[in-house]
Order: structure tokens, then sequence, then C-alpha cells
């Protein structure tokens, strides 16, 4: 799908590289510019047996780049940085807007070297904000986009805490694929290149805020911000004899049917019901009623029952076991691979199938300057 683009990919950890991993899967070339030595932190996320380097996320989040290593601050190396600007579509990184300018390579400076580039900046608040200048990791926006203060609206204990997961920073690299494909194409209709600023503040409170600004929303507030139904305490997989369920009542006419399989269908004809549907408060009886019954029936006669009758459901499953889901296993959505360095591992396939673009080997994760000799020459150097 991308085939002929290239992008020199400056940037480091989750961010950027979630991004251009993904746009390498769409076929993009992507060059990874790393620390001599070390290479992109991203790399020791996850065990590298029996190479450090060579870490389990990075097999996913770099997979399909080329890596090589450059000192910036070396002018022979700053040179192969220019040369290689010289050849891209795209030049994405994520260093602070004052670092990068002393190194050279700020948006006049590479626009210099090829007037058409697509400059793309990847920071962790507006530059045009009192913020631009502080860095930022996930659980600073996770902190800063009010995220940390969502779970205890749902049990109660007020301590500010984290969701379990890098989602600021990949939620942060979706914004940086998307407008990196947005700017192609402006390049493709008009010839002309750009500067991109992606802020994972402004994207992940635009992500997080899309239902959770709620009734704050307008102008005066009618409520406070925060959807009542994602933070609805009872809302949580329900007990079954042999594990959890999650289910969901989404309408009014599967309400009714769930209610009736579980033998609980006076409950919508009780008046107690009927005043919680007037203050709109009623779904805190139906999830109660739920996790009352649930535990009557294993997990998987709930769900040949609820498949019968077009109820939302799923098992809850541990994180441990997602590897054996039946239908990823049917679907083939983890592939084992043999990478030359690393040996054997799970490969998630790319989620999204195009027909004009069947699926093909995805690139395996390179060595911190697996592929330098090899861009140098390439280069004439």
């Amino acid at each position: 799908m991308l085939s002929g683009i290239r992008i020199i990919d400056l940037t480091t950890v989750i961010f950027g590289p979630y991004a251009t991993q993904m746009l390498a899967d769409l076929g993009a070339e992507v060059i990874k510019v790393e620390t001599p030595g070390t290479g992109d932190v991203s790399r020791y996320l996850g065990n590298g047996v029996p190479d450090p380097t060579m870490g389990s996320i990075h097999l996913t989040v770099n997979r399909g780049k080329r890596s090589i290593a450059l000192d910036l601050k070396q002018p022979d190396d700053a040179a192969v940085l220019r040369d290689l600007i010289a050849t891209a579509d795209v030049f994405f990184h994520n260093v602070r807007g004052k670092a990068i300018a002393r190194l050279g390579f700020d948006y006049d400076g590479c626009r210099a070297i090829r007037p058409d580039i697509i400059y793309v900046h990847g920071t962790g608040f507006g530059q045009d904000g009192p913020y631009a200048d502080l860095q930022a990791y996930d659980d600073v926006i996770q902190a800063a986009t009010g995220t940390t203060s969502l779970l205890p609206r749902v049990d109660g204990d007020l301590r500010p805490r984290y969701l379990p997961s890098l989602i600021a920073d990949k939620i942060a690299g979706q914004f940086g694929a998307q407008a990196i494909l947005a700017a192609l194409v402006h390049k493709l209709r008009t010839g002309e290149g750009q500067e991109v600023e992606v802020p994972m503040f402004e994207c992940f409170a635009s992500f997080m805020l899309t239902e959770h600004l709620r009734d704050a929303t307008l102008d005066p507030p009618i409520g406070p911000a925060g959807y009542p139904r994602q933070l609805d305490p009872t809302r949580q997989p329900f007990p079954t004899s042999d594990g959890y369920i999650a289910i969901v009542p989404y309408t009014p006419e599967s309400t009714a049917r769930l209610m009736a399989l579980l033998g609980s269908a006076d409950l919508l004809d009780t008046p107690e019901y009927e005043d919680a549907k007037a203050k709109a408060k009623h779904m805190q009886l139906i999830y109660s009623e739920i996790a009352r019954k649930t535990p009557a029936r294993t997990t998987a006669e709930w769900l040949e029952l609820f498949a019968a009758n077009d109820i939302p459901a799923m098992a809850a499953r541990d994180l441990q076991d997602i590897l054996e889901d039946p239908h990823f296993v049917a679907t083939g959505y983890f592939r084992h691979r043999i990478h030359p360095d690393v040996g054997g591992f799970h490969e998630m396939q790319p989620p999204v199938r195009y027909s004009a673009a069947p699926p093909r080997d995805l690139g395996f994760a390179p060595r911190v300057d697996g592929d330098g000799a090899a861009i140098r020459r390439e280069l004439g150097r």
C-alpha cells in the first residue's frame, strides 16, 4: 500500500515507533535512526534473550524497519542523516524543539535539504502553550488529562491511578500515523511538504474526552464531566460458576430479552425500576440482577445461551490465555515465526485487511545498526 514511501524515523520508546510500525506494516520503508551502541529504549522493553537489545516489545513495535546508528553531534554522522533526508518523503522525530534546532534538523533546516519534506514532530505538549518545553511520558499524560481520576469514580478508592497500559503513547502513535498519511495525500495532490505537530497531551485529551467531557461540554455545563455508563461501579464482568463473563444489555430490547433468560423479567415492571429509569439510573438495578443470577451456570453455558438469543457476551479471559483464543487461532492473528537473531516468537498480524493488498510477510525487527553499512553504501558513502 505504501511501497515507495521512505520514512526517516528519529523517534524513541513507543509513541513514534508505534506510528511508524503501522506504516511499515503497510509497506513503507522505515529507516530507524538510533543512538550508537545502546539503540532505542524500546529495545529494552520486555526480556531479550540472549540479547537484551532485542526485547520482546521491540519485536513488535520496530518490526519491518531498517536500523542505522548515528551520533548526530558528530559531523560525519550528521551528514549521513542529511543525505537520508534528501531521499525521504517523511522525517519524524520526537526530540524537543530547542535540541533538534541545535543539531540543525529543525523544519527550516530539513526543508533546505528537501523542500517537499513532510516534517513530523512528535511532542509532549502543543508548542504554542505554557507546557511546550516540558517532558512527557505516558504517566504524565494520563495524569494531566484527568484519566487518573476515572478509577476512583468507579470503585470509591480516592487515590488517582493509572490505567495499566501505555495507552497515551499508543493513542498518540495512532494520531501520528494518521497525520503522516494525511500529509502524504496532500503532497500527492499538491506536491507540497509541510510541518506537522503531533502533541501527546492534545491527542490523548481528544481520545479520552470524546465521551468523558460529557455534560461539561455545554456552556454553561448541565452536569459534571464523566460518562456515567462507563463509570458505573456495577458495570463489571459478572461471576459465573467457573469464571467471569462480560454481558452488554445495550438496548431496551436486548435488556428485556436478557432479563427473560435470567428469569428476572418481573424486575422491569416494578415501581423501583420505573423510578430508577426516570432518573436514568436503572442500569444499576439491571447489572446487580445479572450479577445475582450468573453464578448459577458456567461461562460456557451462558455463552451458548446468549449466542442463541443474540445477547452480546464474551468470557472475561485472562491476559495469559489470549494466545489460545479460538477466534485468534482460527484467523491466524498470532503467527508463529522464527526471528534470525531471537528465535521463535508470536507475531500479531495487522488487524485491518485490504482487498487490494493481500497479506504479506512482515519484516523482522532489526539489530542496532543492523542495516547501517548497507544504507551508507546506498548513499554512496
